[in-house]
This record gives structure tokens, sequence and C-alpha cells, in this order.
């Protein structure tokens, strides 16, 4: 669709604007709207000079807001509603969008001696994830080192010109730095107030961990949301918290949440010595990646999850800021409510993103569900990727593997990519769909660059399974289920080189963890043979 774009002079106001600006600004009235329906838009909009030099108006808040300055985040401002900016008078370029739903708009005008001008920006809708049904959240948000009213704008207007359905706001504690972590500060009113003033849904949670030192890598974080009260203590061990011992697993904790009717989301993908455990013995409802950090890719955590037998969904957040656009898509009947939404990512009802938006059945079944074949046999496979940046292509995932791809296409101001095909099921097997993963430090596998958006960030996209079961047998590969084995022997003896345990019995609670799931996965392995 062509861009049209409406700019007017008003000369009248120009002696007002004269009495309060200085001669070479201009007072310039910006809107987003749907090119189809009209309708006023949130968003994000980029300003440069004749120069290429970044203008931020006075009256718009930075999307990078706490981040570096330099990130490319932070040339883009958010534009909550129709607002009268302060640009400079001369020729400007702008660039707008909104979520991940529309194209990229730009257009240059020339303010030369206007005092006062007003620019309609209309962006072209490619996809509605909505109208499908789907809902996103971000299940992992902090903010820090902001004051109070800062925190109470970025939550009104950064989430919804991103086009998040919902938020989840979550406590934590480090000695030493959470007196900074503003979002601590909030309750239940505060999300509240915050849900009404953004029409964007805001839920609770809490961020539990253990580090063996201060950075480094202990038994895990884990992510509770919709709690009922904190779960203490909230961070474990002197290497955090800086007082007491190693001596409580995290699986305590998620315990009692779960008890209390929480969500448990694993935090950081691979990183944490007891993810494996808690999957093991079904304490989990669903697995974060690219929350603050790739920490590895998906076949690190979630392939081998899922080849040992688990049933793990997709979810991502992004931990301190919303440094990027990742969220976790639910299919979702009716409005969304912070249950309903938690209740379907458990459900495996999700696919994760930072761009690409996608489509996927296995003969008519949708992602999550159980496709029970009484034997071998041909289904349809459909799917579809579409998104504003060129995200190169769609991969077919079978049990860890790329079985089938497709290159994305030019559709005007986006990209698609389509798979329709037959495929042949002889054995038990998950399906997914995702788009190339990101490059990881070290791994000769995982070296292809992929593209950015524009938030600076390596794309992703990916589903959770479809699970195909073939004569009422579940996949499960035996080989993967004995490196889980041998990764929690070598967790048990990492934690006894390197924990602090008041006494045996500390410890030994702690290595119990390990011991029970070993036993369930020995279990499993034994029924093979």
């Amino acid at each position: 669709m062509r861009l049209s774009v409406v700019l007017t002079t008003l000369a009248v106001c120009g002696l007002l604007a004269a009495s309060t600006r200085t001669d070479d600004a201009c007072a310039l009235t910006l809107k987003l709207i749907d090119a189809q329906t009209g309708r006023e838009l949130p968003g994000l909009v980029r300003i440069t000079d004749a120069d290429g030099g970044a203008v931020h108006p006075p009256e718009l808040l930075s999307r990078g807001l706490g981040l570096s300055p330099d990130a490319p985040i932070a040339q883009w401002d958010v534009l909550p509603e129709r607002t009268v900016a302060t640009v400079p008078r001369g020729p400007l370029k702008l660039q707008a969008i909104t979520g991940l739903e529309t194209e990229r708009a730009t257009l240059e005008v020339d303010l030369t001696g206007k005092a006062t001008a007003e620019v309609t920006v209309p962006l072209v809708r490619f996809y509605d994830a909505r109208a499908r049904g789907w809902r996103s959240a971000n299940t992992h948000l902090h903010l820090n080192k902001v004051s109070r009213e800062q925190s109470d704008r970025y939550l009104r207007e950064v989430p919804k010109a991103d086009g998040l359905d919902a938020v989840f706001v979550s406590y934590l504690e480090r000695a030493g730095a959470d007196h900074e972590y503003i979002t601590n500060e909030y309750r239940d009113a505060d999300l509240a107030a915050l849900e009404r003033q953004s029409g964007v849904v805001f839920g609770n949670g809490e961020e539990h961990r253990h580090n063996f030192t201060g950075f480094g890598e202990g038994y895990g974080h884990v992510m509770f949301l919709d709690i009922r009260r904190l779960i203490q203590p909230v961070s474990i061990g002197p290497g955090i918290s800086q007082t007491g011992t190693d001596g409580l697993p995290l699986q305590r904790g998620i315990d009692q949440a779960r008890r209390d009717g929480a969500t448990a989301i694993w935090c950081h993908n691979a990183w944490g010595l007891e993810a494996v455990p808690n999957w093991l013995t079904g304490r989990l409802d669903a697995q974060n990646i690219f929350d603050g950090g790739a920490h590895g890719s998906y076949k690190h955590s979630f392939y081998r999850y899922l080849n040992a037998g688990l049933k793990v969904p997709f979810s991502t957040g992004t931990d301190w800021f919303q440094y990027d656009f990742s969220r976790a898509y639910v299919d979702l009947d009716g409005d969304v409510t912070v249950a309903a939404w938690l209740k379907g990512l458990a459900a495996g009802r999700s696919y994760i993103t930072n761009g690409p938006l996608l489509e996927f059945t296995v003969a008519d079944e949708a992602i999550g569900a159980t496709l029970t074949l009484e034997r071998p046999d041909s289904v349809p496979v459909a799917a579809r990727a579409v998104g504003r940046v060129n995200f190169g292509r769609v991969e077919l995932i079978r049990n860890g593997a790329v079985v089938h791809s497709a290159p994305s296409r030019n559709v005007g101001g986006h990209y698609e990519a389509e798979l329709n095909m037959s495929l042949r099921i002889d054995e038990p097997c998950w399906l997914a769909l995702r788009t190339p993963p990101p490059p990881v430090e070290g791994d000769p596998e995982l070296t292809e660059s992929v593209p950015k958006n524009e938030l600076g960030q390596d794309l992703f996209a990916h589903t959770s399974p479809v699970y195909v079961e073939v004569a009422r047998r579940r996949y499960f590969d035996a080989a993967v289920a004995r490196e889980l084995l041998n990764d929690m022997e070598a967790s048990r003896q990492t934690i006894t080189a390197k924990g602090t345990f008041a006494d045996e019995q500390e410890k030994a609670r702690v290595l119990d963890v390990y011991g029970d799931a070993m036993e369930v996965l020995r279990e499993r392995i034994g029924m093979l043979e």
C-alpha cells in the first residue's frame, strides 16, 4: 500500500509557539494511525536530521531508557499517543513502527521556517495476531536505577507501544544492589493501576535464584508468576545474598510456590544446575530462553529435554528492561487474564519471537497438541512465518534436527515464508517450527549469522512442539537420557566442591534433588531395555 502523509503548517499558532520555544525549534504534532482503519496507534519513532544525527524530542520517552545510549534501541522514542514534539526546524527523516505487526513507515519532511506543523503517519499492518486468538506476554521483567516516576511512565508506555498484551513484573534480591531495584516497590494495587492506564495486563512475580558467586552459575534461576506471597529466601546462598549457606535447593521454593498456585518458569535457558532434575520430576511449567542473554541455544536445553520424553513449553522475556521485542504468544480464547494466559502457556500452546510471527499445524493439530497415530503414516504439515525484517527462512524441526525449510520472500514492506507438505511419520517424534537460531560463540554448529531487528537484537522465533505418538508410544532417546544422567552426576560433584553447608544434612538435602531425579530417569531408561 502506498504511504500517504499529511503535513499541515499551522502558521496561526506561530506567535504562541515563539513565546515558549526558541527560534530554531518547531512544535511538531505527531500521530501514528492504522493505514486501513484510521485508528490511532501507539508505537516507536526514530527521527534524524539532515546530517543523520538523532533527534530526541524532550516530550518523548527514550525506548532505550536504562540501557546504553550507544545501543540501536536508544535511537527510538516511544510515541504513546498524539503528541506535540519539539524538533529542530529543517529537513527531518521520520521512521515509525508499532509492535511486530506493521511495516516500517519512512518519510521525509522539511520544517524549515515552520514554527508548528502536523504529521500523521499511516502504518500498514501485515498481520493481526489478536484476531487469530494469540496473546503475547513478557514473562521476565525488572527495572533498576531509574526513579519511580520514570518506571511508571516506562511501564505505561513501552509495553503498549511494543504491542504486548501482558507483562509480568517480578521481585528479586541481591545484597548491596537491590535498593536500586525500583520494580521491587510494585504491589498488586500498583500493577492494577498501570493496567487501567495502559490497557496492558500486568501480573506479578518473583525470581527465585541461587549463585555460587555473585554472577556465576549456581543452582539456577526460576520465575514464579502470579504469586500470592514472596517465597523466602528470595535469593539463596552467600554468593548472591552474602549470608547463610548453599543448603537450600530451589526445589523447596518451587514446591511452595506451586502449592500457592503460582506458575514456575525456568530462566536463562540451560543456565543452572537444578533445571534438569526439576524438569524430570514435573515441577516446571515452561522454559525461558533469550531472557537476559542466550546461555546457549535451543539444542542445549529444549531439544535435550524433549528428546528425553518431556513436554516443554517455550517461553521468553527480557529480564532487565525491555531491551528487545521478546515475547511469548499463547493461543487463548476470550479476554486476556493472568490466570488464563499462564494456563495456556503451561499447556504448551505457545511460540516465542522477537520479530517473526509463526503459524503451525500438523494434521490440523495445533501447537502444544498431541497427534495420535495407530501406525506409521504420512501427515499434512502447514507452516508459515511473517515478519517485518527478512528472517531468511523457516525450518521444520523433528526431534531437534532440520528436516525441511522454505526461504522467505519479500511481500510489499514485509517478508513471508510457507511450508505446505506431507511428512512421513514412521516412529514417535516431536515437531516444531522455527526461524534460524542465533549463533553461539564457540559452537561450531551455530555460526551462521542472523538478521537483527530494529532494536539491534538477533532475530529468533520458535514454536512449542506438536507431539506425535505412534502406537501409543512417545518419543524417547535413551542416549540423550543417559547424557542427562551424566550431567546430574557432574552437578552433584560441582555442588560438593563449591557448596558451603552447615552440616552433612544440609548437603544431603541439596544432593537428594539430583538423586531423586536420576532414579526417575533410570526407571524410564529401564522400561526400554
